[in-house]
């Protein structure tokens, strides 16, 4: 039979088939219109088809969003947390921006909240010039307002660089008041046509702008004054350090920034060399490793900035979950760039105990005249080896040495979200992480933690509030950290931590013999302690937010909680690609268990050592062969011993016509 007519032949059965498919297409195509773009050629396009239906619809604050089933558009519940507090930060951000142009803080409405506010506004130098001016209004003129949801006029300009679904931008209409617009930017062509769909669904298209570009072109685009933002927002996948130069350029003169970064393993320390290839900054391995990298990543913004004479001031600095959030304002001015050296340090920290020292990179001091004058600093703080446990020290930074936190901000914050606790679904959580910040230290870079002063000389760990107690015993002052939930942050110096945890030890004693002379625990225990610590519970060691018992420190907050997978055209939704992951990698190092009668069976293939000897005493329970026929050593069976016997055998020469080899050798 020739090749057609096989063809032939073979596409006879297929024939109805085909007219049946056929059929049922044109019968789907009479029902179903096909769209503008199809109609104009009469041809279907694949990049012209409309995309499919959404099948997933989240509501998150006063939004609500269709998500496509796949994971081709980023999205992560567990971040909600981190959408809540910015709106909160960009709501108080917008009464001071909106009260320096004349527009009463009163008359900024937020849905729930009450109509008399009753903190004080706090402007900056050059916002403070413009509220002066503001003064001559005349007292009959009526205020003007400032509504969730309507357009002002004088309103913040806010950027989400790397929008995705749109959900924070469409959050920002319709939930922070005093907008004149809101850019929501993504390069992907698809999150951009998710977007436009969520912008209609909630109504908010006349503040709300979707736009398809990239966030580092965009924003470079906008480094003039007149088209400066006043909020930019940044939340990247990984590392943001490819946009910080773009976001300091884009961003008004007193503007916010607001950037996430979710790459912790590199902030904290895991990877040295790539954390300075990002933020030019050497992390370092310690305990104090996530506020560390809060600190690393304020400096690196610092130095973005003073490449265009430009400097910040953060607002609200916090290291939670998985990622670091910061709220940092950007100024213009020559003159503070100046002191931008004397706010960074270098971190010498040991390797052994690991107490840390801190060495500014400039210094700045004020002279008779009242000028202040700017000099390189002196040290290190440190010599070659620790003076408690003789080991070396590890060179980190330079970070941010300056506060981390604007107090009377997050007052503001902290107050509007517990008089209107109904306005955000983490509310409680919010209020939990601001307590703490208003509770911390602010001129107290870095912390100890509990666990870590105890283990290195090998005691028991004593209760948080006795070690609390007795520094306030000894004239110091302490504190807890957001960023850890056993973080002890004192001003204390190094010896004195120590001179109590000698004492500490002496009520639970360890055992010297146990401890190597060399260990950092032997040496820090042969010194006497010259401090007398009092570990007596003193009411003042208790913080008042825990007191309260606020939701301080995040408990997971649903199954594979963290960071999600990258978004991907045509990828699987995140809980289908997390669990193909898992049954590809399970026991991938893992071999199979072996079936007890199957290893018996193989272990009696070999010889017993012992039963040659005559000093076998298990007789027919021994697992190993007691007939004097030796068996053929091989590669896959190798001769092995008793499990009593801890000596290997060698196989001997092989003998030399090719037989069975001789005996092995001890």
């Amino acid at each position: 039979m020739s090749l057609a007519r096989t063809i032939l032949w073979l596409s006879r059965p297929l024939r109805p088939a085909r007219s049946l498919c056929r059929t049922h297409i044109m019968e789907q195509e009479a029902q179903e219109p096909p769209s503008p773009p199809e109609m104009e050629n009469g041809t279907r396009s694949c990049e012209e088809r409309p995309p499919a239906a959404p099948v997933a619809t989240v509501t998150e604050g006063a939004a609500k969003v269709v998500f496509p089933n796949a994971n081709e558009v980023f999205y992560n519940p567990v971040q909600e947390f981190n959408r809540d507090l910015t709106c909160a930060v960009i709501t108080e951000f917008a009464r001071i921006h909106l009260g320096a142009k004349g527009i009463q803080m009163t008359a900024v409405k937020v849905p729930g909240e009450k109509n008399v506010q009753k903190i004080a506004v706090d402007l900056s130098d050059q916002e403070g010039e413009i509220a002066g001016k503001n003064e001559n209004v005349a007292p009959g003129d009526q205020p003007r307002t400032a509504a969730v949801g309507e357009i002002c006029e004088e309103g913040l300009r806010v950027l989400e660089g790397l929008a995705a679904s749109g959900l924070r931008s469409i959050r920002f209409a319709l939930e922070v008041p005093g907008l004149h617009s809101v850019v929501a930017n993504d390069a992907s062509a698809r999150a951009v046509e998710l977007m436009h769909r969520n912008v209609e669904l909630n109504g908010v298209a006349h503040l709300v702008q979707p736009n398809q570009a990239d966030a580092r072109m965009l924003m470079y685009q906008h480094q003039k004054a007149p088209d400066r933002f006043d909020v930019i927002d940044l939340d990247p996948y990984g590392s943001p350090a490819p946009f910080l130069d773009a976001a300091v350029q884009a961003v008004s003169d007193g503007g916010l920034l607001c950037i996430t970064c979710t790459d912790m393993a590199v902030l904290a320390g895991n990877s040295g060399e790539t954390c300075y290839s990002k933020y030019g900054a050497m992390a370092l391995k310690s305990r104090a490793c996530h506020e560390m990298a809060l600190r690393i990543v304020l400096h690196s913004l610092d130095l973005h900035a003073n490449c265009y004479q430009r400097y910040i001031v953060p607002l609200l600095c916090i290291s939670v979950d998985f990622y670091v959030r910061v709220f940092v304002r950007v100024f213009t001015g020559q003159a503070k760039v100046k002191s931008s050296a004397s706010k960074q340090a270098l971190v010498f920290q040991c390797v052994g105990c690991g107490a840390f020292y801190l060495q500014r990179l400039g210094k700045a001091s004020g002279d008779p005249g009242g000028r202040v004058k700017f000099s390189a600093a002196c040290g290190p703080p440190v010599t070659p080896e620790c003076e408690h446990c003789g080991q070396r020290h590890q060179l980190g930074g330079p970070m941010w040495a300056e506060p981390i936190h604007d107090l009377d901000f997050v007052g503001r914050v902290l107050e509007a979200v517990t008089t209107n606790s109904g306005r955000f679904h983490t509310s409680m959580r919010i209020q939990g992480v601001l307590s703490v910040v208003t509770e911390e230290l602010p001129d107290v870079p870095l912390y100890y933690t509990l666990d870590q002063l105890s283990s290195t000389i090998h005691c028991n760990t004593p209760r948080l509030l006795q070690l609390r107690s007795a520094l306030l015993h000894a004239g110091f002052r302490v504190s807890l950290s957001h960023a850890c939930k056993n973080a002890v942050k004192t001003d204390a110096p190094p010896v004195a931590l120590w001179d109590i945890m000698r004492c500490w030890e002496k009520e639970c004693p360890v055992k010297r013999e146990r401890l190597s002379e060399s260990s950092p625990a032997f040496r820090i225990l042969a010194v006497e302690p010259r401090l007398k610590a009092n570990f007596n519970i003193r009411e003042d060691a208790n913080p008042i937010s825990r007191q309260r018992g606020l939701k301080r420190f995040q408990a997971n907050p649903e199954a594979n909680w963290g960071p999600r997978p990258r978004a991907r055209p045509g990828g699987k939704a995140a809980s289908e690609d997390l669990a193909d992951r898992r049954r590809l990698l399970q026991n991938k190092r893992k071999e199979p268990a072996e079936d007890p009668a199957q290893r018996a069976a193989r272990l009696k293939t070999f010889p017993c050592k012992r039963f040659k000897e005559g000093t076998c005493q298990l007789g027919d329970q021994c697992c190993y062969s007691h007939s004097p026929a030796a068996p053929v050593a091989s590669a896959d069976n190798p001769v092995t011993d008793c499990p009593e016997t801890t000596t290997e055998i060698s196989p001997g020469p092989k003998a030399a016509d090719g037989g069975i080899p001789g005996p092995g050798v001890d």
